[in-house]
């Protein structure tokens, strides 16, 4: 993800260290650069007990999930840019205007619910454009792993009683 440009210097220093002058940071090249068309969508996205109700809207890129924004609702960045990671692949970033609503869940199961709801919304929108991104990146299927339930005799789903030879 990151690249380093053609200007960045190595300098040795007096005890034969190397030092990195200049810094880039991650940047994604090409960004508001996607094909697909900007029409109003709407997708659903589920994980684990999260539901998540999407719609996209042409617009600025402005978030807007249970009335909070992305950093608000997410504080960590790579639920953040989990959340954001088909906007992304197709470099449609500052194209849309994202409501969302949520529920159920942790933080984790809403992120993946919100990020298929999105990829869902944004097929709909482009079928022909956006579905062959999508689908090769695995952003339209359904992460079908839930909780094993507790079976009886059992303490919880496989830890069984500590055994005791007498």
């Amino acid at each position: 993800m990151a690249e380093n440009t053609e200007n960045s210097e190595v300098q040795e220093t007096e005890a034969g260290e190397e030092t990195l002058t200049s810094y880039t940071t991650e940047t994604n090249e090409g960004a508001g650069t996607g094909t697909s068309q900007i029409a109003p969508g709407y997708g659903t996205g589920r994980r684990k007990e999260a539901v998540a109700r999407v719609r996209l809207t042409p617009g600025s890129g402005n978030w807007s999930i249970n009335g909070r924004t992305l950093e608000e609702f997410f504080p960590s960045r790579l639920q953040q840019r989990e959340v954001n990671s088909p906007i992304v692949l197709l470099k449609l970033e500052n194209k849309f205007d994202i409501t969302v609503l949520v529920d159920g869940g942790g933080t984790t199961g809403q992120a993946g619910a919100i990020r298929l709801g999105v990829a869902r919304a944004l097929n709909e929108i482009d079928r022909e454009a956006n579905r062959p991104a999508l689908k090769k990146a695995g952003f339209l299927t359904r992460d079908a792993r839930v909780v094993e339930r507790k079976k009886a005799g059992l303490h919880k789903a496989r830890r069984a009683p500590q055994f005791s030879k007498r």
